[in-house]
């Protein structure tokens, strides 16, 4: 498959800008592999595609407000600053903008107290700075940072962003993007899959930009993805293995547990305890080894998130789906709609 094979045409209306006024209350396109057939329910309807001894796999990382203002010594010109990834304590990758201004010396001030120098350059926009600050960095990023919305939403973040740009299981701060699958879930579900007796386990792996980024080369093996940090605990490990042992269903939900997932797949066709960096890239052909169903949104064009779901689910079938829900006003990307994958 080519990178031309995964373009498609989204009138721009049918990008949501906006959460749904209530989590659940999303719609859900649900495709069954087997008949390759489409049903469309709400959100709240996705317990009923569960029994009990099944697991559901969440990606447990949190957002944190990753965007902040400063100015540029001597000239005081405005910067923003993007955080990426921490390098070490005190050290960050980020993306600066406007990045012709940045240069590797520059002091770059924050608020009082809180400054970075500037000390690499790398390509695009990005470089490596060094923060100096007392007190908890991510607790300083909280108060002073704005929420890292993606590009297509065209508006600036807001207060409802903190909280609706984030899942309702998020615990471990690390993420620039948020695991957007994982935003139609309400406790209310997640309580009713657990009194159904379904397993709900955690696996984290916090979202860079890499994922989002259109794919240029038309050569999918070719392209090479971020490395992103994620864990994966023995508790949870134990948890999916003996779903599969017992030959239930393991659900994913998004794109970055099903990366996590299979990343950490054994031989035999398990999962193992792991914490590290992964660069899995999945494409099509691809076995997936672990993940029986998966919960996902409707992705941008050429993406690496596209790109998985086809290999999931065959881009005909996709496609058609992607098509339906064009013609029939569904609400697309973060602050979507979603699909259930069976």
């Amino acid at each position: 498959m080519k990178l031309s094979d995964l373009k498609y045409t989204l009138p721009e209306d049918l990008i949501a800008q906006y959460p749904a006024d209530k989590r659940d209350h999303s719609r859900l396109m649900v495709l069954d592999r087997k008949t390759e057939t489409i049903d469309k329910k709400i959100f709240a309807n996705i317990v009923d595609y569960f029994q009990k001894g099944d697991c559901l796999v969440v990606n447990e990382t949190k957002v944190f407000p990753a965007r902040l203002m400063a100015t540029k010594d001597k000239t005081d010109a405005e910067v923003e600053i993007f955080l990426l990834r921490e390098l070490e304590d005190g050290l960050w990758e980020v993306l600066v903008k406007p990045a012709r201004k940045v240069r590797v010396g520059n002091r770059l001030t924050i608020a009082k107290g809180v400054y970075c120098d500037v000390i690499d350059n790398t390509v695009s926009g990005g470089r490596v700075v060094r923060f100096f600050y007392e007190g908890n960095f991510f607790d300083i990023v909280e108060k002073l940072g704005k929420s890292p919305l993606p590009p297509y939403i065209n508006r600036d973040s807001e207060d409802l962003d903190k909280k609706r740009y984030q899942t309702v299981y998020a615990k471990k701060i690390g993420a620039v993007a948020a695991p957007t699958a994982g935003l139609h879930f309400t406790q209310e579900i997640l309580n009713k899959l657990k009194k159904k007796g379904v397993k709900i386990v955690p696996v984290v792996l916090h979202l860079g930009l890499g994922s989002f980024r259109p794919v240029v080369v038309e050569d999918l093996s070719r392209h090479k993805m971020d490395s992103e940090y994620f864990e994966i605990t023995e508790e949870t490990a134990n948890v999916i293995n003996e779903t599969i042992h017992s030959d239930k269903s393991v659900f994913a939900v998004g794109t970055s547990s099903t990366r996590v997932l299979e990343t950490v797949v054994t031989s035999e066709g398990m999962v193992k305890p792991m914490k590290g960096w992964t660069d899995k890239f999945i494409y099509p052909p691809y076995d997936f080894k672990i993940v029986d169903h998966l919960i996902t949104n409707f992705h941008l064009p050429c993406t690496t998130l596209l790109m998985l779901v086809v290999a999931f689910a065959g881009r005909d079938f996709v496609f058609r789906a992607y098509q339906e829900a064009i013609d029939e006003k569904w609400r697309f990307y973060s602050y979507g709609d979603a699909m259930l994958i069976l």
